[in-house]
């Protein structure tokens, strides 16, 4: 396990899927947000590879977020789109309704980031987020990610264009513990 100052991240289990299906994916308005894409429902028991992990998949790696102390799970973290010849890749996370505005997702932000400078030896990571999503435009900067952009009008969102920002860090900006 990974670990940060409140959270660890660690591989999924197969009892973490339905709460991350029911608090997670199964909220309409928060799925529709978090994915990009349209909303549409989830089969239980499928292998929605948001759920299911795919351990032979290279291009994404996908954590299971816990709290350190007991070990509940809180929500999910994602480097995706790693891109080994320019060695890059994007940072994704959800938390749980009831794990929010608690510090958690500044905490996995540094999480992440180390792992992919140190332990996957990438020189820039990148988050993309909607522009009225303080709290994690709030995680990002804390962990040194700069605003690199605003993409206007990118995001369909329940029955809306919504800007996007997008933000950058490269591995000699990162300071870890900051």
């Amino acid at each position: 396990m990974l670990r940060g100052n409140k959270v660890g991240l660690r591989a999924r289990h197969e009892d973490d899927i339905p709460i991350l299906r029911a608090e997670l994916y199964d909220d309409v308005v928060n799925a529709s947000r978090a994915e990009g894409s349209p909303w549409r429902p989830i089969t239980p028991g499928s292998n929605d590879p948001r759920l299911v992990v795919d351990d032979k998949e290279q291009g994404n790696v996908r954590f299971s977020v816990v709290e350190l102390d007991g070990g509940t799970l809180v929500g999910t973290a994602t480097l995706w789109g790693i891109d080994n010849h320019n060695r890059s890749a994007h940072i994704g996370l959800g938390l749980l309704p009831s794990a929010r505005g608690k510090g958690y997702g500044t905490d996995v932000v540094a999480v992440l980031c180390h792992y992919g400078f140190v332990v996957r030896g990438l020189q820039r990571l990148q988050i993309e987020t909607l522009s009225d999503n303080a709290a994690m435009l709030r995680s990002a900067e804390r962990n040194g990610f700069v605003r690199e952009g605003v993409l206007r009008r990118s995001a369909w969102v329940m029955g809306e264009f919504l800007d996007q920002v997008l933000l950058g860090l490269l591995v000699q900006d990162w300071k870890p513990n900051s």
